[in-house]
């Protein structure tokens, strides 16, 4: 093999090597952006649930407050009717 063989091959292999890097750093640099965004959505989506726990919660708490407010608004409606009635007996 000759001499300018030899460095033509050499150089053609530098080459190759290069873009391979240069592609290499590119396929890293998608890479760690997908996994970022990745980590990103991921976060937003459990904010979501748990958002969506609080608001449950909110909506049972308000619930039970309102059943309670009936029961005592039953509860006082019943205790004037008895006040009333034992004007008459």
């Amino acid at each position: 093999m000759s001499n300018i063989t030899l460095n033509a091959s050499i150089t053609t292999l530098r080459s190759l090597a290069e873009n391979l890097g240069n592609q290499y750093s590119i396929i890293t640099t998608r890479i760690n952006f997908t996994e970022g965004l990745s980590d990103i959505l991921e976060t937003g989506a459990d904010d979501l649930t748990l958002a969506d726990m609080n608001e449950a919660s909110a909506q049972y708490l308000s619930l039970q407050t309102r059943q309670q407010l009936a029961i005592n608004s039953l509860s006082l409606a019943s205790m004037s009717a008895r006040s009333i009635l034992s004007l008459f007996y």
